[in-house]
This record gives C-alpha cells, structure tokens and sequence, in this order.
C-alpha cells in the first residue's frame, strides 16, 4: 500500500514468500547504466538522472539511494510535488522541475530550493515574485524549443523575449541554465538532433547568458550516440531502469524482473473456452496455469494471447484475454509446473529473457510506459547485491 507520497512498497528481500506478483530491482545494473553514461561522455559533464514517474516506476526515493554511491550532480523530476518529496527524504542535491509548473506551485518550489524551468516570460515572473514573497532565492533554467514543441521559448523568436527575460528577472531570482530537448535522438537514422543542437547554440549565443549558466539538451540517447553535444550535463533517463535508447546504441544491462506465481493449475478437455469474450478455445486436452497477475498490476491486457512468459525452462504463451487479476499460461507439456511456481514476465529466467522493450513492442508501446504502468499492487523488490 502506498504511503502519504504515493511511494511504492519496498521489500529488501531475495524472493516474497507470500507475493502472488512483484517486479525484482537489480541497483547494481542501475548503477553500472549510470556509469555507462558517464563513460561516454567524459567527466567534463555533470549527470542529471531523470527519476520522474516515481523512479520510472521502481519507487524515487529508492532509486536515489541506489545513486548515491555514483555521486550524480543533481535529479530531475517532473512536478514540484516530487521535487518536495525529495527533498522531505533529505535529498540536498540541486533538484529540476523538468515541465511547466502550475501558477499555485512557485511558492512551494522556491521554499524548498527547487529550480524551476521556465518557457514563457509570465514563468519568469512567478519566480521573482515567489522569491519576493518567501524571501529565499529562485532559481530557474530557460527552456528553448527547437522542435519537440511541447514547451519551451521559440528558438526563432529570441529577439522578441530575450530582452524581455533579463528585464524581467529581479535580484531575487537566479537564471542558472539554459536547455532543450532532442526528439529523436534514439532513431538510427536521425537527421534532426544535429539540427536542433545548431540552432539551440545560436539561441543561446543571442542570449548571451551570464558565464556559469549551465547548457544541456542529451538525454540517455543522445548522451550515447552524439557525446560530443553533452555540453555542461546531461539527463539519462529510461537507459538507466534498462530500457533501450534505439537501434546502434549500446544495450543497458537488465534492471528489472517482473514475477508472478502460479496460484492454479487445470487439466481441461477439448473445446475448453477462457476468458472474457472466450477468445479462446482449448484445440485438445490442454494444461493451463493461471498466474496471479493481471492488468490490474499492470501486465498490458493487449498481451492476452500473443504474449509469453517464461515457467519452469520454458517459453509458454499467454491464452484468452488477460483479466485484472489473473493471467493463464498453456503449460501443455510441462508436467513439472506446479503451484507456487515463479513465472518471468519481463527478464531473464536461466539462459531464457523477455526484454522489457520486447514487451513493449508486443504491447505497441514503450519501455517508458511498461515500467511507469507497473503498479503500487507489486512489491519492488529490491535486490541486496
């Protein structure tokens, strides 16, 4: 159960003995992923892991501990709320709110030493007035849009709002960076990045920031692909929870294992229907396993006969729809699966895996998605190594 921040539960155990599903954190391959960053782009660049989304769903605060042995420059959120969350655990390491944050939320963000990012000159206002109001200082970096559109000032547009930005940034409020983010840096044949890196430099040429402001725009895969646009820091993301950052990068080291058990086994006839819709229909005498797991914890219901999981040495399909709660394996064949036995979801079991981003591509969506679904009903179990 979730305490008064939403965190996850977490158990510092091998294996539950009681669990029906949890999701196993391996901190040491999160840790060596960091490393790997780091490697590639050289120690001139400080280290921003982003640990927004609960820690891509394996518990933030959790996820901030298995880091600091690696000494990371500072974390990167997306609301203020998970910004206080960290630093209510004592974290005091610069922390980034990396969206826009809601008018009502500057306060906050300023009495607990928060930099804010900032894509409209009223942002840059709010800071100066919470600083004004709490009487401690405001930090903010000025995002610059060069093509993800989301958010951000109008690289093309610097010289109606550059002026503007300075005059409206008051004693009380440091403007300490200056970023962008790459769209497509995780595609093998991008052509855009160096792009949008080009133009990001002129921007902030034509800013003409004070020496010191920080300039970052990598994410894990541009970190990986392009190091020399690393810049003053850099912000992996879902490479370090082991999910990939595209075709002719390096491969992250596996992070996570989802696990369920099997709560029952059937033998049933042929014409034996299952689940919801009856989308399936046994073709002869067949041996199922109901796993305790379903999309209630998160395990996509598009997974329901087309995915597999991993039992007893074996690759087995998944059958009929997938329910909240339960999930069925065809374990025909298999006659030395029994109850209580542990099923891989997603991740290695002996010399088989079933890649996160494997999952994600059955599921038609992203690693991202996977691990950020993953819910509060599992156990984060993280390993002791």
């Amino acid at each position: 159960m979730r305490g008064a921040h939403g965190k996850r539960p977490t158990v510092l155990l091998q294996q539950p003995s009681k669990a029906r599903a949890w999701v196993e954190v391996r901190p040491g391959a999160l840790r060596r992923n960091f490393r790997r960053i780091r490697e590639s782009v050289g120690s001139h660049a400080r280290l921003i892991p982003m640990v927004k989304g609960d820690g891509y769903g394996l518990g933030m605060e959790d996820v901030v501990r298995a880091l600091e042995p690696e000494r990371p420059w500072g974390l990167g959120v997306a609301t203020v709320e998970e910004g206080v969350r960290l630093r209510e655990t004592g974290v005091t390491t610069p922390v980034i709110i990396f969206s826009p944050a809601p008018p009502g939320s500057y306060d906050s963000a300023v009495a607990h030493d928060l930099t804010l990012t900032v894509s409209d000159l009223d942002a840059v206002e709010r800071v100066a007035a919470a600083a004004s109001r709490t009487g401690l200082a405001g930090r903010f970096h000025v995002e610059i849009d060069t093509g993800m559109g989301r958010s951000g000032f109008d690289w093309r547009r610097v010289s109606e709002w550059g002026a503007a930005l300075l005059d409206r940034t008051s004693d009380a409020s440091t403007w300490e960076g200056c970023f962008t983010h790459f769209h497509s840096a995780d595609l093998e044949d991008d052509k855009t990045t160096l792009a949008q890196w080009e133009v990001f430099k002129g921007a902030v040429e034509r800013l003409k920031p004070e020496p010191g402001n920080m300039i970052h725009a990598c994410n894990g895969a541009a970190a990986l692909r392009y190091p020399g646009l690393a810049g003053d820091a850099v912000r992996p993301g879902v490479f370090l929870y082991g999910g990939s950052v595209g075709a002719g990068n390096e491969a992250p080291e596996e992070v996570v294992r989802v696990c369920a058990r099997v709560t029952l086994i059937r033998e049933v006839p042929e014409g034996t229907t299952l689940g919801y819709g009856a989308t399936y229909r046994s073709a002869a005498r067949e041996r199922w396993a109901t796993l305790g797991v379903g999309y209630g914890d998160g395990f996509p219901r598009v997974l329901g006969n087309r995915g597999r999981v991993l039992l007893s040495g074996r690759m087995v399909p998944i059958i009929g729809r997938i329910s909240m709660d339960m999930t069925v394996v065809d374990i025909t064949g298999g006659d030395g699966v029994k109850v209580g036995d542990i099923a891989t979801l997603i991740g290695s079991a002996g010399d088989l895996a079933i890649t996160l981003d494997e999952v994600a591509d059955l599921a038609g969506t992203i690693s991202y998605e996977i691990l950020t679904g993953l819910s509060a009903r599992m156990p984060r179990i993280w390993n002791t190594e």
